[in-house]
């Protein structure tokens, strides 16, 4: 090396940074000992930002762009150095260069569950997790508050920070909005939004901001889920419905039983205490086709047993567009017989029949026929 090389490498005269670690926020250029040549050349590139520092106070912050370092272009670091009217030797100074660009597929999820109350379930736990991206918005403010004098500041050493900032501020944010336990998966959009904003109310005072953060997903124990999915099905339910489905389905077991009559009689009875012991809790429990807040739970009153048929009456079941009706007394076949709900060919059957039949087929009520009044002669 000449003369000449060894004078030219004592003073530095370009100062650049380029970016290849993807994970480095914030990289301090080595000077070596070496001093700064009053003229030297500044490249800041894109999604880059330039700070000088003086002593451990920042001085002055170069966004993208090359600059020729003068006393018009340090303003800052001038009145600190004491240049009123320009400069000539070399200087020292450290310059930080601060990556401004998004750093994107950062993750948090929660440690622990969040422990909710809700007016359904009682104390209940989820988790959440998710991504989100960071970038540092105030290079000068982020590298005061944050970075200090570390010489290589990457991604790593502050992720934790973030993460812990992030799930205090979601945590919060599910509690305000106070929404049902179900209702959380369907509103991730809206959840990220609000935790956004008050996430960055934090991060601001730092120097950085979360472009977006993303709630991937709710997760809650398994038992709590089958106890919603189970809720939900309740709140659909037709009370009329089901208790009509209970009496024929104890109907038809009471005709397959051969105890005969008492049989049939308990089987319609229990189907009916069966609908309306179900009918009782659901009431209690607020149950009307949308999702109540769940009341004291009370000793429900036992239902009155009921009475079994008299000996010997009827029990008619009638066919009706294709489905099963019935069963009915004699007052009450004889008023459809009347008003032509029953016809003579209509199918019915009662207990000891082998197969449905026509109704004037049946001695019982095959002779009501003939006591109906004909239709009226034309006028």
């Amino acid at each position: 090396m000449g003369l000449w090389d060894k004078i030219r490498g004592e003073f530095i005269d370009i100062i650049e940074w380029l970016d290849e670690d993807r994970d480095i926020i914030v990289y301090r250029f080595e000077r070596y000992q070496n001093e700064i040549k009053n003229g030297a050349k500044l490249t800041v590139r894109q999604g880059q930002a330039a700070v000088f520092v003086n002593e451990g106070q920042i001085a002055d912050v170069f966004q993208p762009g090359m600059y020729t370092l003068t006393t018009e272009n340090l303003p800052i670091l001038s009145t600190l150095k004491g240049w009123k009217y320009g400069f000539d030797s070399p200087f020292k100074a450290e310059v930080y260069f601060v990556n401004t660009r998004r750093f994107t597929g950062m993750k948090w999820g929660t440690p622990n569950p969040i422990t909710l109350n809700d007016d359904r379930f009682g104390f209940i736990e989820i988790r959440a997790f998710g991504t989100y991206e960071m970038k540092v918005s105030d290079p000068a403010k982020f590298l005061e508050e944050i970075v200090g004098t570390d010489g290589e500041f990457t991604t790593q050493e502050i992720t934790d920070q973030i993460r812990s900032i992030v799930v205090r501020e979601f945590t919060d944010g599910v509690g305000e909005a106070n929404l049902p336990v179900e209702a959380y998966a369907a509103n991730i959009k809206e959840l990220s939004e609000a935790a956004t904003a008050a996430i960055n109310e934090d991060m601001h005072r730092f120097g950085m901001d979360i472009p977006q953060f993303y709630v991937e997903n709710v997760s809650m124990p398994d038992e709590v889920k089958k106890e919603i999915f189970e809720y939900s099905r309740l709140n659909k339910i037709d009370l009329n419905k089901l208790a009509q489905m209970k009496a024929a389905q104890a109907m038809t077991i009471a005709a397959a039983n051969p105890s005969g009559d008492a049989g049939a009689g308990m089987g319609m009875g229990m189907g009916f205490a069966m609908a309306q012991q179900m009918s009782s809790l659901f009431a209690q429990q607020g149950i009307t086709g949308q999702a109540q807040p769940q009341a004291a739970a009370q000793p429900a009153a036992a239902p009155a047993p009921a009475p079994p048929p008299l000996p010997n009456a009827l029990k008619l079941f009638v066919a009706v567009n294709g489905a099963q009706q019935g069963p009915y007394d004699m007052a009450t076949v004889q008023g459809m017989i009347q008003r032509g709900e029953i016809i003579p060919d209509s199918l019915v059957w009662k207990e000891g029949m082998a197969n449905w039949s026509a109704a004037k087929d049946v001695p019982e009520i095959g002779g009501l026929f003939g006591a109906a009044p004909p239709p009226l002669p034309p006028q």
